[in-house]
């Protein structure tokens, strides 16, 4: 009697089987090996180094918390620090800044198209420039704001020689193409949002911050989390703009916790890598408590409903 065939048929082999469920890794293999060698990687570099004393050539010294104890007695510091909260209170202006724009510009009316690229510019642009432009515009004597306020004023302002109001002139150039970055995550939010709910809306008589507040902005969420997120980083490692436009002057009044540290573990001034790195642990831990807080937030809204 003749054998009868097997009613599975033949095995498939185990590549077969989990092709499916493999393909989609080996996809994200190249970028998941990038971000844990140049970010996992160096956050735990940076939690371990911050316990030693180390030029970066020479074997490091275990001095365990004395680097975060001396932060706190660094003058240097604790004004980087203020910064960093003033940059972050501030920039978060781009947020409903970028949000009003994008409302004015999702229309269908003639010229739409050259405003908006108007205001997609500044994204566009690197930093350095953004800073050059800035630093031009604040300059005394020949500089634009410089010559306005001495119009108005009978004295001109020389933005970034004035410790008060340096930070400040620089915070405003950052928050230029910052606003445009939030304007581009929302305009496409809006794109998204359903215009089935609009309508309802307007039928039980919504309109103006009504329909903004209970209809648009719940469907702009996923906007707005991005946004929120990549300003506080953004605000939080404002090194570049510093670096251009006063080099943390005049008299360290501009220094930013990036900048500070680059000087102690990079510059000609520092190489205290150690030091540095308990600086640069500081910014980390700050970052992720505001990013945390607003992600717990937008957890918490979702449940809700």
């Amino acid at each position: 009697m003749a054998a009868l065939p097997d009613s599975h048929g033949p095995k498939r082999s185990w590549w077969k089987s989990n092709q499916q469920r493999l393909t989609p890794w080996l996809f994200l293999a190249p970028g998941l090996f990038m971000f844990v060698v140049y970010v996992i990687w160096p956050i735990f570099a940076s939690f371990q180094f911050s316990f030693y004393d180390w030029d970066g050539l020479s074997p490091k010294t275990w001095v365990g918390w004395a680097n975060y104890q001396e932060l706190w007695g660094d003058r240097n510091f604790i004004i980087s620090l203020k910064n960093n909260i003033i940059w972050l209170v501030l920039y978060m202006l781009a947020v409903p800044a970028g949000l009003a724009i994008a409302i004015f510009l999702n229309q269908t009316v003639t010229g739409i198209r050259i405003y908006k690229s108007l205001f997609f510019f500044p994204f566009v642009i690197s930093q350095v420039v953004v800073g050059l432009m800035f630093a031009w515009f604040y300059a005394p004597n020949f500089g634009l704001f410089f010559i306005l306020t001495e119009w108005l004023f009978g004295t001109g302002t020389a933005v970034l020689a004035n410790p008060e109001y340096a930070t400040y002139g620089i915070i405003v150039a950052g928050l230029w193409p910052q606003i445009a970055y939030c304007m581009i995550l929302y305009l496409t939010g809006l794109n998204n949002v359903a215009p089935d709910q609009v309508e309802a809306a307007r039928l039980d008589g919504a309109k103006g911050l009504k329909m903004l507040w209970y209809v648009v902005l719940p469907q702009l969420r996923p906007a707005t989390f991005i946004a929120v997120v990549v300003t506080v980083i953004g605000a939080l490692r404002s090194f570049d703009l510093v670096s251009i436009m006063t080099n943390g002057g005049p008299f360290g009044q501009t220094r930013v916790l990036s900048f500070y540290m680059y000087e102690k573990a990079l510059s000609e001034y520092g190489y205290r890598m150690g030091y540095g790195a308990a600086i640069a642990v500081v910014l980390f831990l700050i970052m992720m408590i505001f990013i945390t807080g607003f992600v717990w937030k937008m957890v918490r809204d979702e449940r809700g409903h």
